[in-house]
């Protein structure tokens, strides 16, 4: 496969990839290309793995995580299909939104590497064994990882409630 042919088939995907991990959509097209500039360079040798497409993505987590280590990015709340069309109203009257704004920004509070594998484990639907290819750890580092992220998660979401009500508790 010639890259233009796998840039173009890939593209959405790695874009949704990108946002997944960095909230942002002007980020997500940023570190999206700067991917594929490297990749268009290595392509004859990443040609010839057997996929690809895994190669990429790992180039784009990497991305992703030496882009957090080099300087502190605010994320933004922003809905799922923002790569796809305008961006919604910051504010709708339906719950459904507000969870899922409240999920984008916890999740943009988690440390890089736990964001990395909720993406892709719940996102990229990986297994263990291929996330911890991804990242360059052990399956049982992305164990870890995965379940530190999900308390923290968890903890911030029973947390909310007292918060909202002001009465102090669950702090």
């Amino acid at each position: 496969m010639r890259f233009e042919e796998f840039a173009a088939a890939r593209m959405s995907s790695l874009l949704r990839y990108a946002f997944m991990l960095c909230g942002d959509r002007e980020l997500a097209r940023d570190m999206t290309q700067e991917v594929l500039i490297r990749a268009l360079v290595k392509w004859r040798r990443i040609e010839r793995l057997d996929r690809p497409d895994a190669y990429v993505r790992t180039m784009l987590t990497n991305e992703f995580l030496s882009l957090r280590r080099r300087k502190a990015v605010a994320t933004v709340a922003l809905t799922y299909d923002a790569l796809d069309g305008p961006a919604a109203p910051a504010v709708r009257p339906d719950d459904a939104y507000a969870d899922r704004a409240d999920l984008w920004q916890r999740l943009g509070t988690l440390p890089r590497r736990q964001r990395a594998v909720i993406v892709l484990r719940y996102y990229e639907d990986l297994s263990d064994a291929e996330i911890a290819d991804v990242l360059g750890c052990g399956a049982s580092t992305v164990r870890a990882y995965a379940t530190r992220a999900l308390a923290t998660l968890r903890v911030d979401m029973t947390k909310t409630p007292a918060l909202a009500t002001g009465d102090g508790e669950g702090r």
